[in-house]
């Protein structure tokens, strides 16, 4: 659902290390990479939507058959701790790579606090977050991967956009009982442009909107 809203919604690379071993899935630029979650906001869904850890610590992607596994969460960068262009693109990259974990764990503890609760189109994601999860439900797929950053930066400015690139592939929705929780959403690759201010060492994320 987050996938459908994201990419489709309106008005809204740097690697990352891991908290675990495990090496994220090659494949993605957005590797799922934060500070360990704690306990996520109320009406958000928690860590414990995530499937069962395998004895072995492996990280599975989810699938029909059951929840992800042993997901790596993912660390924010020092890099992205800095009021400058490169600060500013690894903090980007850094919030897509929670908005993917969203997606494939239902966990937002890490993702929340990177915005401010005026953004529309982040607080429309979150609620396609909870629905995802809602009732035993789970999402296969929808990894995000952001392709180009592209800054508008003006020095001094206390408000700084970029605009951003951001593929994710097709989701799949599915019931405990192995119906379809909702119909497929299609990958998509679309041009997003993100506003974020610089205060006490942090950057956060104020508005979000699709470029036509």
């Amino acid at each position: 659902m987050s996938a459908a809203l994201l990419l489709g919604g309106c008005q809204g690379g740097t690697p990352f290390e891991t908290s675990t071993t495990t090496a994220p899935p090659a494949p993605r630029s957005s590797a799922p990479g934060s500070s360990s979650p704690g306990t996520p906001a109320p009406g958000t869904a928690g860590a414990s939507t995530a499937g069962t850890p395998s004895q072995s610590g492996v990280y599975k992607p989810a699938d029909a058959t059951g929840k992800a596994q042993n997901v790596p969460v993912p660390v924010m960068p020092a890099l992205a701790k800095e009021n400058t262009k490169e600060g500013l693109e690894a903090f980007i990259r850094y919030w897509y790579a929670q908005l993917s974990y969203v997606d494939e764990t239902g966990d937002m503890s890490g993702w929340l606090p990177l915005f401010v609760q005026e953004c529309r189109l982040c607080l429309g994601l979150r609620e396609s977050g909870d629905d995802g999860y809602r009732n035993g439900r789970w999402l296969s797929g929808g990894r995000i991967t952001v392709a180009t950053v592209e800054h508008q930066w003006i020095d001094g400015a206390t408000r700084q956009w970029s605009k951003v690139q951001v593929i994710q592939d097709a989701i799949d929705y599915h019931n405990p009982d192995g119906s379809a929780g909702r119909a497929r959403s299609e990958a998509s690759n679309d041009a997003f442009a993100l506003f974020a201010t610089y205060g006490d060492n942090r950057w956060t994320v104020v508005d979000l909107g699709v470029i036509a």
